[in-house]
């Protein structure tokens, strides 16, 4: 297999000076004559080549940072995401129609991106701290996913036989569902349940959310990874484990599932923002994030009932979505490139 030019540094520079010079070769320094990259310095050296790939990922080390130091940011910024700015002595709201006073939302020194109609939340706080919600869901929901979809995707896939054909059916079984159908009736019901499995409140709302986004999603990375170990099993170093006396556990966990970690790479920076996308798609029905929790689904569905009066309120949460998703799309798509040799850009 050929690599593309420059990913093989065949000569060091001092060699080429020798070389150049024409100094003798000497046997004992032969190793530094070729000095290769292993395949995780090639890969990172194809994704730094990729500069929208490098920007959405910069871009989500940026989300990384507002999600974690949403509090420090919000008392530095003077604004919290639950005050409310309805009542005397505040003069944020119109007295008789209940909306911002002034132009685009309210929008003023103090409060960068305006307030909301009514309640007179300040929506840049209410983003920051909804990049949190976003955040968590997503990564915890995609986490769920992954480790259901690998472990019975490579079980599936090595073991072959009635194992596959039963995996399989499930997770033929699991796509079939209406997903949005059952996860808002599933949230429904658990909106009526003060506790569950030792979870109450918010907790609770978060861990059925992600359980749900995560459980329903884990047959598509399933699939995938069955493909690749059907391959995989059938390889020489497979074999020769099996040959050395090697058990299933060890073949599966140290012979093949390294060969899986591009693809499970690929899959995660491409799956959290379905699973963000989700939950604020289940907070803007009302079934997601509970009332007081910030979410920018939420705030999506607050500002419907006013957006012919002031869009401003759409904005800020749906660029969010869009640059984020874009992002991780992008970021996803670059570093696919980079894990697959045979990719060419």
């Amino acid at each position: 297999m050929s690599l593309p030019a420059g990913e093989l540094q065949v000569m060091s520079d001092e060699t080429l000076v020798a070389a150049n010079t024409g100094a003798d070769a000497d046997p004992e320094n032969a190793s530094a004559a070729i000095r290769g990259r292993s395949l995780g310095q090639i890969a990172w050296r194809r994704l730094r080549r990729d500069k929208l790939a490098m920007a959405g990922g910069i871009f989500v080390i940026l989300l990384g940072l507002v999600a974690i130091l949403a509090k420090p940011l919000t008392n530095w910024y003077g604004a919290f995401p639950n005050t409310v700015n309805n009542f005397p002595p505040h003069d944020l709201l119109d007295a008789s129609t209940q909306m911002p006073i002034g132009s685009y939302g309210g929008a003023s020194s103090t409060h960068w991106l305006g307030v909301t109609p009514e309640i007179g939340n300040d929506v840049l706080a209410n983003l920051i701290y909804g990049t949190r919600t976003s955040l968590i869901i997503g990564l915890l929901a995609t986490a769920l996913a992954v480790v259901l979809g690998v472990i019975t995707g490579v079980v599936a896939g090595y073991f072959g036989g009635f194992t596959d054909t039963a995996l399989s059916r499930l997770f033929d079984l699991l796509l079939s569902f209406p997903t949005l159908l059952f996860s808002i009736a599933l949230l429904a019901v658990f909106g009526d349940v003060d506790s569950f499995a030792g979870l109450s409140g918010v907790a609770l709302r978060f861990a059925v959310i992600i359980f749900v986004l995560g459980f329903f999603n884990f047959p598509y990375i399933g699939r995938i990874i069955r493909g690749q170990v059907l391959s995989l099993r059938e390889k020489e170093f497979v074999d020769a484990a099996r040959s050395l006396g090697a058990s299933n556990y060890r073949i599966m966990s140290r012979e093949i599932l390294p060969n899986l970690l591009g693809p499970i790479l690929v899959y995660t920076t491409l799956a959290i923002p379905v699973n963000i996308l989700g939950e604020a798609g289940l907070s803007f029905l009302g079934v997601g994030v509970p009332q007081g929790t910030p979410s920018w689904g939420k705030m999506l569905s607050d500002a419907g009932d006013f957006f012919t009066i002031d869009p401003t309120y759409l904005f800020a949460p749906g660029l969010a979505l869009f640059l984020t998703v874009l992002a991780f799309n992008l970021f996803g798509d670059g570093l696919r490139d980079a894990l697959d040799p045979k990719s060419r850009r």
